[in-house]
C-alpha cells in the first residue's frame, strides 16, 4: 500500500479526527466480536454463545468462561487496537502520540499508589451517594432500566471475581486491572483526551469531557460520579506528567486494589467490612479526610511533575 494511503488521515480538524475515531472503534469492535463469536462456537457451544443475546445462566463455569473470554477479547478490541491504529493513522508516531516515551519515575509512582489508596474510602462514600440518585418521576422507566443493567453488571462482576485459587487471582488482575488501565488509558487519554484538548483548546475541558465519556462507557449509570472524577484524576496525571504510564499505573492500582481485596474477603482472610470500607452514605466521617489526604498528595504530585518539567499547568 502507498505511503500516500497511511498519512491520508493526517492533518484532519479535531472534530473529524474525533469522528474517525468513533468509526475506527466501532469497525474494530465489530470485527473483533465477530472473530471471537465464530472462535466460540466450537470452544463453548453455539446455545451457549447465542444465549448471550438473551439471558445466561452465570452459575455454569463454563458460562462464566465464556464471559471472561469475551471480557478479553473486547478489551484488546474495543480499547487497545484501535488507540494504537487511530494514533498511527492519525498522527504517525505512536509513542509520542500516546505519551509512551516518558518513562515513569519512582518519586511519582509511589505518590500516586499512596494517592489511589488513600482516596478509595472517599470514592465508596461518593458511589454510595450516587446510588441513591433518583430520576423524576416520568423517568420511572428509565430508572428501572438503569438500575437492572447495574445489577446485572454487579451480577457479572461477582461471578467473575470468584476463583478458586492464586491461579485465578492472576488472571482476573490481567482481565480487570491490567488490559482496562492499559487499553481505556491509551484510548480516553492517549487519544481522545488529545483529540478533545485540540478542539476545545484547553486541557481541563479535554480532561472532563474525557472523563464523562470514559464514565458513560462503562454503562454502570450509579457509579458515574465517582467513575467520571477517576477519570478527571487520571486526565490530570498526564497532563501533569506527561507519561500515559502514570494514569495506567493509577488506574491498575484501582483495579488491582479492588480484585485482590475482593479475592482475600472471599477466602476469610480478610473481613469483608474491609472491602466496603466507605460503602455508605453514613461513612462521610471517613470520606472527609480521605478526600482531604488525596488532594495533598494530588498537591504534592503536581508540584513534583509540574516543577520537574518546568512548566506552569
Amino acid at each position: 500500500m502507498p505511503k500516500m494511503t497511511y498519512t491520508a488521515f493526517r492533518g484532519m480538524k479535531p472534530f473529524s479526527q474525533l469522528l474517525f475515531t468513533s468509526f475506527i472503534i466501532l469497525a474494530v469492535f465489530l470485527v473483533f466480536q465477530l472473530v471471537a463469536g465464530i472462535v466460540a462456537i466450537p470452544v463453548f457451544g453455539f446455545s451457549r454463545v447465542t444465549s448471550m443475546l438473551d439471558m445466561v445462566d452465570m452459575s455454569d463455569p463454563v458460562t462464566v468462561a465464556m464471559l471472561k473470554y469475551f471480557q478479553v477479547i473486547q478489551g484488546i478490541g474495543l480499547f487497545i487496537v484501535p488507540a494504537l491504529l487511530a494514533a498511527w493513522l492519525l498522527f504517525g508516531d505512536v509513542g509520542e502520540t500516546l505519551y509512551l516515551k516518558q518513562p515513569l519515575k519512582a518519586t511519582p509512582a509511589l505518590l500516586v499508589i499512596l494517592l489511589i489508596l488513600s482516596i478509595n474510602p472517599f470514592m465508596n462514600f461518593l458511589g454510595a451517594v450516587n446510588s441513591e440518585m433518583h430520576l423524576p418521576g416520568w423517568l420511572e422507566g428509565l430508572e428501572n432500566w438503569m438500575r437492572q443493567a447495574e445489577e446485572t453488571a454487579t451480577e457479572i462482576t461477582e461471578a467473575f471475581l470468584k476463583v478458586n485459587g492464586p491461579g485465578g487471582l492472576l488472571f482476573n488482575l490481567f482481565m480487570i486491572a491490567l488490559l482496562p488501565a492499559l487499553g481505556e488509558e491509551l484510548l480516553f487519554r492517549g487519544v481522545i483526551q488529545k483529540i478533545l484538548t485540540a478542539m476545545t483548546r484547553n486541557h481541563h475541558w479535554g480532561i472532563w469531557l474525557a472523563a464523562a465519556l470514559f464514565s458513560a462507557l462503562h454503562m454502570q449509570f450509579f457509579g458515574f460520579v465517582p467513575r467520571l472524577l477517576l477519570g478527571a484524576l487520571f486526565g490530570y496525571l498526564l497532563v501533569w506528567s506527561g507519561s500515559l504510564w502514570m494514569p495506567i499505573l493509577a488506574h491498575f492500582i484501582n483495579n488491582a486494589g479492588a480484585v485482590t481485596l475482593m479475592y482475600l474477603a472471599d477466602k476469610g482472610i480478610v473481613s469483608r467490612s474491609v472491602e466496603e470500607f466507605g460503602t455508605d452514605t453514613e461513612y462521610w466521617i471517613y470520606a472527609l479526610p480521605s478526600m482531604i489526604i488525596g488532594l495533598a498528595i494530588m498537591w504534592t504530585i503536581r508540584h513534583h511533575l509540574v516543577i520537574r518539567r518546568k512548566e506552569i499547568i
